[in-house]
């Protein structure tokens, strides 16, 4: 345990559609807590049941999301366009937030990278830290593959702010894997500020009780629907391919999962989370899941084998980036949302099935929660 106990450290996330900036989130504030740093988590999405950070300390914000209409325009918990009401009382509260607390350091998780729909309240909150004496430490907390920008311009905006304001930029990646040049064309006007952390994968593995030949998973559920309904065709066609845990997520719609569960055959057990997730992939011959970068993350240092099918949908690149990129090293193989059938599925799983365990992934380096905590001990 480190002997820092003083030093407070902010943590922005805003997740807008699935969990998975949330749930990488929590990882790195839970090492933050075990290295001694007083942590305070403000989150602006949607609250996930049974969510909680041991140790740190949360704040919600009015929760936003984006429209199941329209990805572009921000919603309210009831489904309703926020107003500028609605955005002055979510950036008052964070910025009291912020003067209460009086961090050391405050990460953004993703921005500038991303999540510019809410620079309502970010910016003026960068123009709090700047005008602060002592002022903190600004980084920005993001993932090592970024969503492709097609608008020009937007990377050199994003550059500008980097170099303006922020003195550390952590990307939560192995270099030798995810280059950040690779999707952020930027990336060398800021390379003095960039550190990579290895991947954020889950500090300690989770033991489980039960096991499956394969465990199913759709990370918080949003876009999940078409293959885990794909998945469940596979297992009362083909019944011999063994037990399955199917896992739905959080944000599957209610009715969607009740008619999932009236259609599961014996031999399937379909929940919303487990706990256990990491000891479930620990002991399976198989995980199915898209290509997020948490999901992905554990199933590399589970050692399982495992098929991926990215959500694509629209402009989307990140995850079908990620998929290519493990399955050219031999960690994955990737099958195509366009290309998912039950029996394209069930052939794909029997050949992952009859492969050799993936050799460890030890070649990438998966320590980027405490990496994360000694690079701010550090700064």
């Amino acid at each position: 345990m480190s002997e820092i106990h003083s030093k407070r450290v902010l943590f922005y996330v805003q997740h807008l559609l699935g969990i998975g900036h949330l749930m990488r989130a929590k990882r790195i504030a839970q090492a933050l807590v075990h290295h001694g740093f007083d942590v305070m988590v403000v989150s602006g999405g949607s609250p996930v049941p049974h969510f909680a950070i041991e140790g740190a300390r949360q704040v919600q914000l009015p929760p936003i999301a984006v429209s199941k209409d329209d990805f572009s325009v921000l919603v309210d918990a009831d489904n309703t366009p926020i107003d500028d009401d609605y955005r002055n009382h979510r950036r008052d509260k964070l910025l009291e937030t912020y003067s209460a607390f009086q961090p050391d350091i405050v990460v953004l998780e993703a921005y500038p990278f991303g999540r510019r729909q809410v620079r309502f309240e970010l910016l003026p909150l960068i123009d709090a830290i700047e005008s602060t004496q002592p002022r903190p430490k600004l980084v920005c907390s993001v993932r090592d593959i970024l969503q492709k920008r097609v608008k020009p311009g937007r990377d050199a905006q994003t550059a500008q702010l980097i170099s303006q304001h922020f003195d550390k930029v952590l990307v939560h990646g192995d270099e030798s894997f995810a280059p950040l040049g690779d999707s952020f064309s930027e990336s060398a006007s800021i390379a003095t500020k960039l550190c990579y952390t290895g991947l954020i994968s889950a500090q300690h593995m989770h033991e489980s009780k039960d096991q499956f030949d394969i465990v199913v998973s759709a990370g918080g559920g949003a876009v999940g629907e078409k293959l885990l309904m794909c998945v469940i065709g596979v297992a009362s066609e083909y019944p011999d391919l063994g037990s399955m845990c199917v896992i739905t997520g959080p944000n599957l719609p209610e009715p969607v999962f009740e008619s999932m569960a009236r259609a599961v055959p014996a031999g399937v057990v379909l929940q919303r989370f487990r706990d256990d997730f990491t000891g479930l992939l620990a002991g399976a011959k198989l995980s199915i899941s898209q290509a997020g970068y948490n999901t992905v993350s554990d199933v590399l240092q589970a050692r399982c084998r495992c098929l991926l099918i990215p959500f694509s949908m629209g402009t989307e690149t990140e995850q079908l980036d990620r998929a290519r990129r493990l399955q050219a090293m031999g960690l994955a193989t990737t099958v195509l949302e366009s290309e998912l059938s039950v029996k394209y599925l069930a052939n794909a799983m029997r050949a992952v099935l009859s492969q050799s365990i993936p050799p460890e992934a030890t070649m990438l380096n998966t320590e980027g929660a405490d990496n994360t905590a000694r690079i701010l001990e550090m700064l």
